[in-house]
């Protein structure tokens, strides 16, 4: 760890992820009557879309788990700074040992790794795990990355851990949700500007840490680090990796 701690990623994003205000609000009008339903997030992070979602209907009530104890602690200064903390539930926790908790709606962005294996396999155990925790009619929100395009081997080279064959597209990713028992509802994906939005915030809190501690001992490392996220993006992701969110109904 960086001595001074570098900033926590939520300092200056909203979501861990590429996506807007008001595309977040479109993704909760996609879950439908919210009255009385219980959300689980799963791989929630510091639980902003959920904090929104229940900010939506004031009779649902919210679970969240993540691993990261910064972030769930931070969550519930959230929940607790805008009146929800009696209706939501943050714990930290490894969801791959989690017994899993009935849900109304289950909500996985960005997090399919969660229930771990293979990252070639991080889809389809993240579909199977969500239907079992929803009844008939329950639904469910993923974002999953897709290919906008195959990358190159020179951009699979700077990505460095994401597999080719670890995304599909778009079309894929919608059959193998069909393929684990759901029903398309809604579907959109991510703009560049919301990618290029969140990637720079993402790249902030270290830029930032170098410039005001340009002679720690610790600089060197931190700068790679930083330049290392730069290249994945401008190098790799930025021309070639999508993310799609769907909203799909168990059926």
């Amino acid at each position: 760890m960086a001595t001074p701690e570098i900033p926590p990623l939520y300092r200056d994003s909203d979501f861990n992820g590429p996506l807007s205000d008001a595309h977040a609000a479109r993704l909760i009008r996609t879950l439908g009557p919210l009255e009385g339903r219980r959300i689980v997030d799963v791989g929630c992070g510091w639980a902003e879309f959920l904090l929104r979602t229940l900010e939506s209907e004031p009779t649902a009530t919210g679970f969240g788990i993540d691993r990261k104890e910064d972030y769930v602690r931070h969550g519930r200064e959230l929940a607790a700074a805008r009146g929800l903390d009696d209706r939501v539930e943050l714990v930290v926790g490894d969801v791959g040992e989690w017994a899993g908790t009935e849900a109304d709606v289950v909500v996985n962005n960005g997090a399919s790794h969660v229930w771990g294996g293979d990252p070639v396999t991080h889809t389809g155990n993240a579909l199977a795990a969500a239907s079992d925790l929803l009844a008939p009619g329950g639904r469910l929100l993923f974002g999953e990355g897709f290919w906008l395009r195959e990358p190159t081997p020179e951009e699979l080279g700077v990505m460095q851990d994401i597999p080719l064959a670890q995304y599909g597209s778009v079309p894929d990713l919608v059959d193998l949700a069909l393929s684990h028992g759901f029903r398309l509802r809604a579907l959109s994906q991510a703009t560049l500007e919301e990618w290029d939005d969140f990637e720079s915030r993402h790249a902030q809190g270290w830029e930032d840490w170098l410039l005001e501690n340009p002679d720690s001992p610790d600089a060197e490392e931190v700068r790679a680090r930083a330049d290392r996220h730069r290249e994945f993006r401008v190098r790799g992701t930025r021309e070639t990796l999508g993310f799609a969110y769907l909203t799909l109904i168990r059926v």
